[in-house]
């Protein structure tokens, strides 16, 4: 079955940076486009980023665009989140999810999620 794990959480001051990553198995990875999605303590989860299954195209949510940076290694079934610049509100559980080909914002056309990982900034 597909298994989507992540790590690299924790807590940073606001300026700071963190690296997530996300260890995939049970798909053809370079056949899935990849995403990231993120949770605050009482809001909806929400799109932050995305990537095509070559890695060749992005999309990133505006809050984050400049900030962050996702990437993937093909041969090593992994994504990752560059998360610079890190400011309060973007504290949250960070969620790698996966719907397929295509690229996808919206949390109802996911098919397969992580557990997460909690990331606090403190400001």
């Amino acid at each position: 079955q597909v298994q989507l794990v992540e790590s690299g959480g924790g807590w940073v001051q606001a300026g700071g940076s963190l690296r997530l990553s996300c260890a995939a198995s049970g798909l053809t990875f370079s056949s899935y486009a990849m995403h990231w999605f993120r949770q605050a303590p009482g809001k909806e989860r929400e799109f932050v980023a995305a990537i095509t299954r070559s890695g060749s195209n992005t999309d990133y949510a505006d809050s984050v665009k400049g900030r962050f940076t996702i990437s993937r290694d093909n041969a090593k079934n992994m994504v990752y989140l560059q998360m610079n610049s890190l400011k309060p509100e973007d504290t949250a559980v960070y969620y790698c999810a996966t719907r397929g080909v295509l690229i996808v914002r919206t949390t109802g056309r996911v098919n397969y999620w992580g557990k997460g990982t909690l990331v606090t900034v403190s400001s």
